[in-house]
């Protein structure tokens, strides 16, 4: 079989066989083909597409270039599930529905990345917390699954590892946005986890990668047909990115909110309606719930009852954190040195003493965070944990001269007004909005394919 035989197949619009798809991927991790062969099929699949069949083909050849998580001899009480999302700026719910998923009684092995572009990363945030390691053994990080219930960490060299060095080749030719590639990316890293079962969170919107419904509507199709192409009970659940997901945006105020949300000092509505929501799937899916109004009332009484912020103290001091950390957040979060508020910009407009926000660009506000220094533009560069934005109005929300639209936290007064010029682009204004009154779009599963 030859590299560039395999090229011409799919260039031509043709299917590729599942030997065929094997072969290039042994290839490629063996180094026996060039970049630029490797280069041209993945132009090939971003033009041509694939069908079923070749994205589980392709799903299984990069998920077994590596490692597959075992826990039959682990000994567990409960399931093993997962959620995974498309990214989206302001998004911490990863962080806050492990605990309550595991209070809810299953694990959660929950296997993050890092941000780039304008949406922040899972890791980038946890990283913010003094002495937290998100690099564990896999040793580690499958004993503390399987004791404290779920561990947020890294993708190691052991899962998937033909993933990480695919994607980086498409990182470089303008590929990334394959629906076939994106979801072998996703589900060949958590069909290695060994989940039971999995919900995906399918961003739409301007503070996520992609704005248009039907590119998420395939996308969460995809997913799911894929998925069961494994045998893997999944679901898909299509969301609303088109503001700040909660009211920060930076990584060590995201904990901090994270840490408010779980102890109940404050949950911002659409947050919260999206981590119940995905945590009841993921009930539905792995048999914990026998209906979705069952499943909710698990995920709310996981907060009520205290259980979910007392797991996730666990894990951090489990994962080399502090051990109290929910009582001394100032001790162990970074604080920026300035925060300074921001108020509706007047001029060059007609805007009245009191309105209302009516739109948010959130790519925007997360470019302000990346400006700010709290987030990549490549991949090597360094994050300040303690910059961000805070308080961050939604649409629908009234905002005047004394009512700021947020509060940025940066390190200096320079860095403070560049964010700023930006923030004001972000934002436009009515006097009266009609606000969507659901963050829940879509839902994608077996039954409604």
């Amino acid at each position: 079989m030859l590299p560039q035989e395999v090229i011409c197949t799919k260039r031509e619009g043709n299917a590729l066989s599942a030997e065929e798809i094997t072969f290039f991927i042994e290839g490629m991790v063996k180094g026996s083909f060039s970049e630029s062969q490797v280069s041209a099929l993945v132009m090939a699949v971003y033009f041509q597409g694939m069908n079923r069949d070749e994205c589980v083909n392709l799903t299984r050849a990069l998920q077994f270039s590596g490692s597959t998580l075992q826990w039959s001899e682990m000994d567990l009480n409960g399931p093993v599930v997962d959620k995974h999302s498309t990214g989206g700026v302001g998004d911490k719910v990863s962080i806050m529905l492990a605990p309550m998923l595991v209070a809810c009684g299953v694990h959660v092995p929950m296997i993050s990345g890092r941000g780039l572009g304008h949406t922040g990363g899972t890791l980038d945030k946890m990283d913010s917390i003094a002495g937290y390691n998100t690099s564990p053994s896999i040793e580690d990080f499958q004993r503390i699954v399987a004791t404290t219930g779920c561990a947020i960490v890294g993708q190691t060299a052991e899962l998937a590892p033909a993933d990480k060095q695919l994607y980086g080749i498409r990182d470089v030719t303008g590929t990334v946005e394959s629906i076939p590639m994106i979801t072998a990316s996703i589900l060949s890293k958590k069909l290695s986890a060994g989940l039971d079962s999995l919900v995906m969170d399918v961003k739409v919107g301007t503070g996520s990668f992609n704005v248009s419904y039907d590119i998420a509507k395939a996308l969460a199709v995809n997913l799911v047909e894929v998925g069961d192409g494994f045998g893997l009970p999944i679901s898909a659940v299509i969301t609303d990115m088109n503001q700040v997901l909660g009211n920060t945006a930076g990584n060590a105020l995201e904990i901090i909110e994270t840490l408010d949300y779980l102890t109940g000092e404050y949950r911002e509505p659409r947050l919260h309606e999206v981590i119940v929501e995905l945590g009841a799937e993921l009930l539905l899916l792995s048999g914990v719930a026998v209906n979705i109004g069952s499943a909710r009332l698990k995920m709310s009484d996981s907060l009520t009852s205290g259980l979910a912020a007392e797991i996730f103290a666990r894990m951090v001091t489990d994962l080399g954190g502090p051990s109290d950390l929910l009582e001394k957040r100032d001790l162990y979060l970074q604080a920026a040195p300035i925060v300074v508020p921001v108020f509706i910009n007047k001029e060059h407009s007609n805007i009245k003493s009191t309105m209302q926000v009516e739109t948010v660009n959130g790519r925007a506000l997360g470019n302000a965070v990346v400006a700010l220094g709290g987030g990549r533009v490549k991949a090597q560069d360094a994050v300040d944990h303690s910059v961000g934005l805070s308080a961050i109005k939604g649409i629908g929300e009234s905002v005047d001269d004394n009512e700021p639209l947020l509060f940025v936290h940066a390190k200096n007064q320079t860095d403070a007004d560049i964010a700023i010029e930006r923030i004001h682009e972000a934002f436009t204004y009515c006097e009266s909005v009609d606000v969507a009154k659901s963050a829940i779009i879509d839902k994608v599963n077996t039954q409604n394919l």
